[in-house]
């Protein structure tokens, strides 16, 4: 299938990584800016990277059962 055939049949999908999207810290895999900026919105999860700047709202909002 196509890439322009996936994003057809799922548009809210992520778009296929490139090189350039992510390196491995360890066993992490770690998304860089210019990914999320391609992604186009924040996730809220406190992402390393994260060009939207709220990086700090997610670290800093309270976690259930701690």
């Amino acid at each position: 299938m196509r890439e322009n055939e996936a994003m057809a049949q799922n548009p809210t999908a992520p778009p296929p990584l490139e090189p350039e999207d992510f390196y491995f810290d360890g066993p992490n895999m770690v998304f860089t800016a210019a990914y999320h900026l391609k992604r186009g919105y924040c996730c809220g999860n406190g992402c390393r990277h994260c060009p939207y700047g709220l990086v700090l709202e997610a670290l800093t909002r309270p976690q259930p059962g701690r």
